[in-house]
C-alpha cells in the first residue's frame, strides 16, 4: 500500500515550482504524456523538481511564472513548435539567462544546428538516454 501512495504523489501533476528538488527545478515543454513521464522519472530520481508544460506557449508562460533552472523542449508541437519557443525565451528578459536542452525526435544535423542557433545549450534526440539526458542537465546546470 505504501508504494502505491508514493507514486501517486510522485505522478502528479506540477502547475508550480516544487521545493523539494534539491538540485534544481526544470521544465519539461512536450505535447506527449509518455514523454513527460518518462523525463519526469530521470529528473525526479536524479533530485530535481519538475514542472510541466503541454505546448510552447504554455512553456513559456510557466517558464516565466516561476522561472526554473533549466527547460527540456521538445521541437514538434502543436501552436508554438520548440524552435519558435526557444527563440522567445532566448529573447525575454526575464528568461534569457534559463538554459535550455532541445529534447526531440529531430535527428538531422540541420535541426540540431538550428535548435542551437535559436538558443538552446544542448539537443538530445529521443529515445532518451537517462545517463545521456543527466550528463547534459548536469552539464548545462554547472556552465
Amino acid at each position: 500500500m505504501r508504494s502505491f501512495f508514493k507514486k501517486n504523489d510522485a505522478t502528479k501533476d506540477q502547475s508550480t515550482a516544487d521545493s523539494t528538488g534539491e538540485k534544481g527545478t526544470v521544465l519539461i515543454v512536450d505535447d506527449s504524456p509518455t514523454e513527460i513521464h518518462i523525463l519526469r522519472g530521470v529528473l525526479e530520481k536524479a533530485g530535481y523538481s519538475v514542472l510541466t508544460a503541454e505546448d510552447g506557449e504554455t512553456g513559456i508562460q510557466t517558464a516565466v511564472e516561476n522561472i526554473p533552472d533549466l527547460i527540456l523542449m521538445d521541437v514538434v508541437m502543436p501552436g508554438l513548435n520548440g524552435f519558435q519557443a526557444t527563440r522567445q525565451l532566448s529573447k525575454k528578459s526575464e528568461t534569457s539567462h534559463i538554459p535550455i536542452i532541445m529534447v526531440t525526435t529531430k535527428d538531422q544535423e540541420t535541426d540540431r544546428a538550428w535548435g542551437l542557433r535559436q538558443g538552446a545549450k544542448e539537443y538530445v534526440v529521443k529515445p532518451v538516454k537517462p545517463a545521456e539526458l543527466l550528463e547534459k542537465v548536469n552539464s548545462v546546470l554547472q556552465a
